[in-house]
């Protein structure tokens, strides 16, 4: 064979064998593939997937409405009158806590004015009639959390929402303690007892109430996002035909969430009566609607499937904020319940809005 056969035959053999020119080839044209050009949007997603909790933004807005308010008045941002705003916010903040479980799993606790006027009354009653002041707390805590899981047991054995329900037990609650007080406050209390010296004062220069709540905070945080109760709660207000196809025990679920409702909520009864030194059974008026809208400003949407500890009491600071920076602008009072529907309307719009700003990025 020829050279110049041999080239012929080498060439008409490099097409199936991986010839010379065919080797060659792909480097010179790899580097022009556009395939690798979309890796250059990247960066452009990762903002949207950068604030984890929703109640960053909750608590900018805190700190932004209280700049705005003592701007302009500087003795807003006394420490006085701060420590008082924000113990003003203590027992919505309380009912907030326990609301966010039961709104994250779909389900509504109305009852919780109701429940905190009753346990506010059962606790006055004990100390009056001679039960230690410190051994009538457990009861009035065991009162909450059995006021709970009844609304609990009611809903599941009558399969009715628990909004039907827990505005049923709202009115009941609260009749039962205007029936127990006789419908007049309870007073002749041993107010030099140490449960009303310290629980409803300020040890170290900050009110007791304060101390208490930022420790609930802390736990039920953890609860909701580290504990398999708190997964239970995201999952079935996720989706609860997948939970229950899953296994989740929903009614077990549910019991314990409203029971959680109703311990916060008598944890505030608690609090307010050492700090009143009174039992009034028309307390809590409206409490119900102030501890939901806390939530909802906080993170926790009625859609339930995620919630905020702390953006829920965040939501609350908020609505005692504008509740005191309107007596610095000399708003009229009347205009309070204005403002505070203004402010969950705005809130809820946010949220909105940057949620669907949220899933166009992604």
């Amino acid at each position: 064979m020829t050279e110049t056969e041999g080239a012929v035959g080498g060439a008409e053999r490099g097409p199936e064998q991986g010839g010379g020119l065919r080797r060659r080839s792909p480097p010179t044209r790899r580097p022009h593939r556009p395939r690798a050009r979309p890796a250059v949007r990247l960066p452009l997603r990762l903002p949207a997937r950068l604030p984890a909790r929703d109640e960053l933004g909750v608590l900018l807005v805190l700190g932004l409405l209280v700049a705005g308010i003592g701007i302009p008045y500087p003795d807003f941002l006394g420490t006085d009158n701060l420590l008082s705003t924000a113990h003003n916010s203590v027992y919505i903040s309380l009912m907030a806590c326990g609301m966010v479980f039961a709104l994250a799993m779909r389900e509504v606790d109305l009852s919780v004015g109701g429940s905190y006027a009753m346990c506010l009354v059962v606790g006055a009653l004990l100390i009056r009639e001679g039960t230690p002041p410190w051994l009538a707390v457990p009861v009035v805590l065991l009162t909450g959390a059995a006021a709970g899981v009844f609304n609990a047991l009611v809903t599941t054995v009558l399969a009715l929402p628990s909004f039907i329900v827990t505005l049923g037990t709202l009115l009941l609650y609260r009749g039962v303690g205007l029936a127990l007080a006789d419908g007049r406050q309870i007073t002749d209390l041993p107010l030099d007892d140490s449960f009303f010296t310290v629980a409803g004062g300020d040890p170290g220069g900050v009110p007791f109430a304060l101390w208490v709540l930022l420790a609930v905070v802390a736990a039920l945080a953890v609860v909701l996002a580290r504990t398999r109760f708190g997964a239970r709660v995201r999952a079935i207000g996720s989706n609860p035909d997948a939970a229950v196809f899953t296994g989740i025990p929903v009614v077990r679920t549910r019991v314990q969430a409203l029971a959680l409702s109703g311990l916060t909520t008598a944890c505030a009864a608690a609090l307010a009566l050492a700090f009143y030194g009174a039992g009034d059974p028309t307390l809590g008026q409206g409490y119900e609607l102030q501890a939901i809208a806390a939530c909802i400003i906080g993170g926790t949407p009625l859609a339930g499937g995620r919630g905020s500890v702390v953006g829920a009491v965040a939501g609350a600071m908020i609505l005692s904020v504008v509740a005191a920076g309107l007596v610095f602008f000399d708003v009229p009072i009347n205009w309070t319940s204005f403002a505070t529907g203004g402010v969950i309307l705005v809130a809820v719009a946010a949220d909105s809005i940057l949620r669907r700003t949220g899933r166009r990025r992604q």
